[in-house]
C-alpha cells in the first residue's frame, strides 16, 4: 500500500513539475529593449532554458504597395526591387552598388534538432537556397532608383562581404576569403576567383564579412561560431568567433580579436580608424539576455565567448569552465538590446539625413527568434560623442521600421546598411528581396 502512494505522489509531483515547466515556457522579457541597451544596460540573472522560446516573426512579404516607414524628417523609396536574398552590399568607386544575393549553404545534420532549424528557417524566410550571386546596381541618371541591375558575378559559395584593395576585389565566401582583379567601372568579372585563405565553414553563422584596414594594407575577415555556446566542443570552434587580420599579398593571416560569437557588421570609425563591430549574443537564457552589441575591437581583444557575456558575467552552461579568462573578457562599448539580431554596421560619416543623424552608427537588426516579444527588425542609430563613443546616455534611435505588420508579421527584415554616392541610406532587406534608400526630407 505505502509503495503504492509514493508513486502515486510521484507522478503528482511529475505532474505539478510539469505544469511549471509549461508556465515558464516560453520565457517572456521582464525588461523593455531600451532596458538593455546604452552604454550601462540592465543585466538581470539568467533564465537558463532547455527548450529554447520560439516566437519568430512569419514572413508575408511587401504587398500593395507598402513600404518601411522612416523616422520623422526622412523619406523612404525602393532603390530596387525583384533580387534573391539579398544580405549585404558594397558601393564601387563610381558608385555603383553591389549586391550579395546570398543564403546559407545546405545545413548539416538531421533529426529533430535539424527539422526544428528547417521549419524555423521557413518560417523566417531564410529557407531559401542560395542565389550565389553579386548582382550589380546602377543608378545612372540620379533619381535615386537603380534602373540597371546586371549579373556581376557568380560561382561562389554563399558570399557575403566584398571589399576593394589594390585593384583587387575580395569577396567573403562561407568556405574562403577569395579575390579578382577589379577595372573601375566594370559591370560584369568571368576571372575564376583566386583563394586568399581558407575559412572553416559548417554550423551556424555562416556569413563572412570583409573590410579593409585603415593601414591600407590589410584586411579583416568576421568569422562567426559554429554553434550558440561551444556545445560540440571547442574543436569545432577552431578559428571561429574571431575577426581575422589577413595579409593579402602574402595571404598570411593572424587571429586579431576573439571571444566574438558572431561578429557581422564591420566597418572602420572615420574619426579614429579604429576598427568598430556589432556583435550577436548567446541563445536561451531568457528574453532579457544577453545584449547584442556594438564595440570597438583593438589588437589582442577577448570578448568572453563562450564562457562569459557582457565583460564577464559567466555562463554556467559552457563546460569545461574557463576562470582565468573572466578578468580579462573585454566588456563591449554599447549594448544594443537582447536578441536584436545586429547584422549591418556603417557610420554616418557621408550620410546627408541631417544633423540628427550626423555623428552616429547605424545598425540593420534583423530580428530576433529566441524573445517574447520579438525584438530588432528595424534599423536604428547610435548617437556618438565628441570621444569617438556613442554618448553616454543615448538609446538607439529608429530610423527605418514597418518591418513588422499589424499583424506581427515580417514584410521584411533588414540586414546590411551602406551609404550611397549622394548620402542617402540603402537598407539590403532579404526576405522583402529589395534594397531600400532613405533620404532627408520626409
Amino acid at each position: 500500500m505505502r509503495k503504492h502512494i509514493l508513486i502515486v505522489l510521484g507522478l503528482i509531483l511529475l505532474v505539478i513539475a510539469a505544469g511549471v515547466t509549461y508556465l515558464a515556457w516560453p520565457d517572456t522579457a521582464e525588461l523593455s529593449v531600451d532596458q538593455v541597451a546604452g552604454k550601462l544596460p540592465k543585466i538581470t540573472d539568467p533564465r537558463i532554458q532547455t527548450i529554447p522560446t520560439v516566437k519568430v516573426a512569419k514572413v508575408v512579404g511587401w504587398q500593395n504597395g507598402v513600404m518601411p516607414t522612416p523616422a520623422a524628417g526622412l523619406k523612404v523609396q525602393p532603390f530596387a526591387t525583384g533580387l534573391d536574398h539579398p544580405r549585404w552590399m558594397y558601393r564601387l568607386p563610381n558608385g555603383d552598388v553591389l549586391v550579395a544575393e546570398t543564403n546559407s549553404p545546405p545545413r548539416e545534420g538531421g533529426g529533430i534538432t535539424g527539422w526544428v532549424m528547417k521549419v524555423l528557417m521557413g518560417r523566417a524566410g531564410a529557407g531559401v537556397p542560395s542565389a550565389n550571386r553579386i548582382t550589380l546596381l546602377r543608378d545612372a541618371n540620379g533619381d535615386g532608383v537603380a534602373e540597371i541591375k546586371s549579373v556581376f558575378m557568380t560561382g561562389l559559395n554563399s558570399p557575403f562581404g566584398m571589399t576593394l584593395l589594390d585593384g583587387q576585389l575580395y569577396i567573403g565566401n562561407t568556405d574562403a576569403l577569395v579575390r579578382v582583379p577589379y577595372t573601375d567601372g566594370a559591370t560584369k568579372i568571368t576571372a575564376k576567383p583566386e583563394l586568399v585563405i581558407k575559412l572553416n565553414p559548417g554550423g551556424n553563422h555562416w556569413a563572412r564579412n570583409v573590410i579593409a584596414a585603415a593601414d591600407g594594407k590589410t584586411l579583416y575577415v568576421g568569422v562567426g561560431s559554429s554553434s550558440n555556446i561551444a556545445e560540440n566542443g571547442m574543436d569545432a570552434e577552431k578559428y571561429r568567433a574571431n575577426i581575422l587580420q589577413v595579409w593579402p599579398k602574402d595571404k598570411n593571416w593572424r587571429i586579431y580579436a576573439a571571444g566574438l560569437r558572431n561578429p557581422n557588421g564591420m566597418a572602420i570609425n572615420p574619426k579614429s580608424g579604429g576598427l568598430w563591430t556589432v556583435v550577436n549574443e548567446r541563445d536561451m537564457l531568457g528574453s532579457d539576455l544577453a545584449p547584442d552589441y556594438l564595440t570597438q575591437v583593438e589588437f589582442g581583444d577577448n570578448f568572453g565567448w563562450p564562457w562569459y557575456y557582457w565583460g564577464g558575467y559567466p555562463d554556467t552552461r559552457v563546460e569545461p569552465k574557463n576562470p582565468a579568462l573572466q578578468q580579462y573578457a573585454k566588456r563591449p562599448d554599447y549594448a544594443l538590446g537582447p536578441h536584436v539580431a545586429a547584422l549591418g554596421l556603417t557610420f554616418s560619416a557621408d550620410a546627408k539625413l541631417g544633423a540628427k543623424f550626423a555623428n552616429g552608427a547605424f545598425v540593420g537588426e534583423h530580428g530576433s527568434w529566441n524573445r517574447k516579444p520579438v525584438s530588432g527588425y528595424k534599423v536604428v542609430y547610435v548617437p556618438f560623442g565628441d570621444t569617438g563613443f556613442p554618448a553616454a546616455n543615448a538609446k538607439p534611435v529608429d530610423v527605418l521600421g514597418g518591418f513588422l505588420d499589424k499583424d506581427g508579421d515580417a514584410q521584411g527584415r533588414p540586414v546590411g546598411v551602406i551609404t550611397d554616392k549622394t548620402g542617402g541610406l540603402l537598407v539590403a532587406d532579404d526576405v522583402g528581396n529589395a534594397i531600400w534608400r532613405v533620404t532627408a526630407g520626409g
